[in-house]
């Protein structure tokens, strides 16, 4: 049988990339975000076979209840694809305790339950694989996001232990940070800039560009890629891999 592969964040930008790179190197994907809308969309253009699963992954009932239903439908999860996350951007003297909560709970703790709930069948079967996409915030600090560079820290360093804890059981767990990516997510970086500083969206956007020193945004699919690979690769554990045009040098 096909292996069963998951996707948090499922809907669009990079988890949409991973999906459809997953599907079309002969996996089941179950697709998980919060627009069922958007997700069947993804599921009717993938090759193989898709189950849609509308969740709120910070919800624990909701996400618990997603991974029972691709138990039922197919068995345990095999590929684990943690991608559902957000951004946000403040000074850290005006990020309210609101922000801070929202950013570790969608990027820190979203990822710890996905672990938590899919490792023991993966330990159990002596195979499985995790790959959580982080960010070059993972790496290093940043102005203005201070939320969310220590929400991509801690789940770097998740990341790590997992890896740790389960490496001779035949499950790697790594984590894939890319720098900005072309994907909705940094169209509103790109919105707030512009905004914030009377720059065109254009200038705003070629500003993120050149902070990468190939000069252009990362694809999707670069990222699926890297996904891929740490899929494939079972000596691959443990890693922050960076996918942001050189940037980050590690």
């Amino acid at each position: 049988m096909s292996p069963v592969a998951m996707v948090t964040g499922a809907s669009q930008g990079i988890g949409r990339a991973c999906a459809e790179a997953l599907s079309a190197a002969g996996h089941r994907v179950a697709l998980v975000a919060r627009s069922e809308g958007a997700l069947r969309e993804v599921a009717g253009v993938l090759p193989g076979e898709s189950l849609v699963l509308p969740t709120d992954v910070t919800s624990p009932e909701q996400l618990d209840a997603a991974f029972s239903a691709v138990e039922e439908a197919w068995g345990p999860v095999e590929v684990l694809v943690v991608n559902a996350g957000a951004a946000m951007s403040a000074p850290l003297v005006k990020t309210s305790d609101d922000d801070w909560q929202r950013m570790l709970d969608l990027n820190l703790t979203a990822p710890f339950r996905c672990l938590r709930r899919a490792l023991p069948s993966m330990t159990a079967t002596g195979w499985g694989r995790v790959v959580v996409i982080a960010s070059t915030a993972s790496k290093h600090g940043g102005a203005r996001i201070a939320a969310y560079t220590a929400s991509k820290h801690g789940v770097l360093g998740l990341v790590r232990t997992a890896a740790s804890e389960v490496a001779r059981s035949g499950v790697t767990v790594n984590a894939v940070c890319p720098g900005y990516v072309d994907t909705p997510m940094t169209d509103e970086s790109v919105a707030h800039i512009a905004s914030g500083t009377g720059r065109s969206p254009e200038d705003a956007r070629a500003l993120l560009a050149d902070m990468q020193p190939i000069g252009r945004l990362v694809t999707p699919e670069e990222v699926a890629a890297a996904v891929l690979l740490c899929v494939d690769n079972g000596a691959i554990s443990g890693q922050g891999l960076n996918v942001d045009g050189g940037a980050v040098q590690s």
